[in-house]
């Protein structure tokens, strides 16, 4: 029986037996499920962190909870796509969803901000395999042509997250109690039903994998890739509280550039059994591409984890509005990429939406960074519209330039790569950003006070004895020595508009800081971007480099089946 006498089956470039339609519909709903509910997680604790840290009292410490997230996440993605070369991505793939499970249980049985940042440490874990995988297992099932499509769902998934993830999020925000337990646990458990779903599906549809690599794992990169990163995101973190001279600083700085050079002697070393096989980085394509991949990651990750603070705090909307206000964005990411990815797959012409897609993250950044108080809303969902076009077109066509590129064999460590890269710079980005920020929002505030020392509104409420007298605005009044106690910020839903405003200007001050970092980190990106020549191929080629592998791994397996 030959391949093509199979009703509705296909035979992918890595020489995968043919599977009918069912099937691979059932794979693709699992590894959707997986995708859905990291992504899903992202969203829904961006909308509800306020509120989560307002109740753990260490709004402050939110930082680690994102930073512990994303740094383990980091490791894991690039171990996780080595082992599933090595072992297939089926068991490696549950044990990554089993951890996440895990993670999301204990997040919502946090008793402190600091046990909420181990537990999301723990999710971070199960997170790392949960995007590299679903796209090599796709890449194990199906051809280019056949994969774009499904890849576009996959964007599609994280676009309805964007959109449902911060409604859901405000609501168990919102919510004083559900089910026994506190609202915004729910935001954690909700996790548990998708991601067992999404496990038993995978357990019980992926059998086969091709081209697997019986290199041993590379012990020696994993362990010096966690001896640089931990410190150096530790040094980030701590930089502004010590001091960037202190010498716990330049000591952790110290430790992590050394374990840097390990890890890349390390790597090369290895080579192919490496945890990031140097060989894929002999492609200019790739390397170049990861390079954008890391700053972009940065600068989006960074500018949208003070985004929603902004909308929350300075214009005080609640989580759920905070949401709502993300829709242009989420539509952006989704119209961008159903748009650019079919395209760019048929055509190989990639450049012209990665150049275009940066330059319009370029634009809604520095746009974010003219936003003040009085800023209409309007203007928020603009920007945010153009940011969202931007990224859909930029992450879109890396990934099919990246994937393209890599040989079946790596296919998995190559996947990782991808998204290890994106959440190197999406760490780094949220660990420095919110550092400058927090480091940089207490003169903001103690400069606006002093500037509201003319305002007749603002000193008519100070001396007005009944106004004064209330805790909230005592808490604001201590805001002229620069003493706001930034851990909990309820007060100011309490506290009096004339009084409240010094202190939301200078938080407006610190945040348009953070977002002309991250718009002249995104020009870097897009001058790096234009540097690669881009590689035409024609509809029936398979890729860049080993092509012709691919496409008689393909024909021998068709006349074997």
């Amino acid at each position: 029986m030959t391949a093509t006498a199979n009703a509705g089956a296909s035979v992918p470039e890595s020489g995968t037996p043919a599977l009918d339609r069912r099937r691979i519909r059932l794979i693709v709903l699992g590894l959707l499920l997986g995708l859905f509910m990291a992504a899903l997680d992202q969203t829904i604790i961006a909308a509800a962190l306020r509120t989560i840290a307002d109740d753990l009292h260490g709004l402050t410490y939110q930082a680690w909870a994102n930073t512990a997230y994303m740094t383990t996440s980091v490791i894991a993605t690039a171990l996780y796509g080595k082992l599933s070369d090595i072992y297939g991505r089926r068991p490696v793939y549950c044990v990554s969803v089993g951890m996440f499970i895990l993670g999301s249980v204990l997040c919502g049985l946090s008793q402190s901000m600091t046990e909420l940042a181990v537990f999301r440490g723990v999710q971070g874990i199960g997170a790392g395999g949960l995007m590299s995988l679903a796209f090599a297992i796709l890449a194990d099932l199906l051809p280019m042509a056949q994969r774009a499509r499904y890849q576009a769902w996959f964007g599609a998934v994280f676009g309805i997250s964007a959109v449902v993830g911060p409604v859901v999020g405000g609501f168990f925000a919102g919510l004083n109690s559900f089910a026994g337990a506190t609202g915004w646990r729910w935001a954690f458990f909700i996790n548990v039903p998708i991601g067992l779903t999404a496990m038993l599906l995978i357990a019980a549809l992926v059998k086969l994998q091709p081209n697997r690599s019986n290199h041993p794992v590379d012990l020696a990169g994993t362990a010096t890739l966690v001896v640089c990163l931990i410190p150096l995101l530790f040094a980030v973190e701590q930089g502004p509280k010590w001091g960037w001279t202190a010498t716990g600083t330049l000591a952790l700085f110290a430790v992590g550039t050394v374990a840097l050079v390990l890890f890349i002697l390390a790597l090369r070393r290895a080579g192919s059994a490496a945890l990031l096989p140097t060989p894929m980085f002999r492609n200019p394509v790739f390397s170049l591409f990861n390079g954008v991949n890391v700053m972009v990651g940065a600068a989006v990750f960074g500018a949208l984890a003070v985004l929603p603070l902004y909308l929350q705090i300075v214009k005080g909307l609640s989580p759920t509005q905070a949401g709502l206000m993300m829709l242009p964005q989420t539509l952006g990411i989704v119209l961008a990429g159903r748009l650019c990815g079919p395209y760019a797959t048929k055509s190989g012409r990639y450049k012209v939406f990665l150049l275009g897609g940066v330059a319009l993250m370029v634009i809604a950044a520095f746009w974010f960074g003219a936003f003040g108080v009085n800023t209409p809303l309007w203007q928020t969902g603009i920007a945010a519209g153009l940011m969202g076009i931007g990224i859909g077109l930029c992450w879109q066509v890396m990934l099919i330039a990246i994937q393209t590129g890599v040989d079946p064999q790596f296919m998995g460590a190559g996947m990782g790569s991808f998204t290890f890269f994106r959440q190197i710079g999406g760490t780094a980005g949220i660990a420095v950003f919110l550092s400058v920020f927090f480091g940089s929002v207490g003169g903001k505030v103690a400069d606006a006070y002093a500037g509201a020392a003319s305002d007749p509104a603002f000193q008519s409420a100070a001396n007005d004895p009944s106004i004064a007298a209330l805790p909230a605005n005592q808490v604001l009044l201590q805001g002229r020595g620069g003493h706001i106690p930034l851990d909990d910020t309820s007060f100011l839903k309490h506290a009096d508009p004339r009084l409240a405003h010094p202190f939301l200007e200078g938080m407006a001050h610190a945040m348009q800081t953070v977002f002309m970092v991250s718009g002249s980190l995104l020009l870097l990106a897009l001058v790096l971007a234009a540097i690669p020549k881009e590689m035409r191929r024609g509809p029936a080629q398979a890729g860049f480099g080993g092509a012709a592998k691919r496409t008689e791994a393909a024909k021998e397996t068709a006349n074997q089946t």
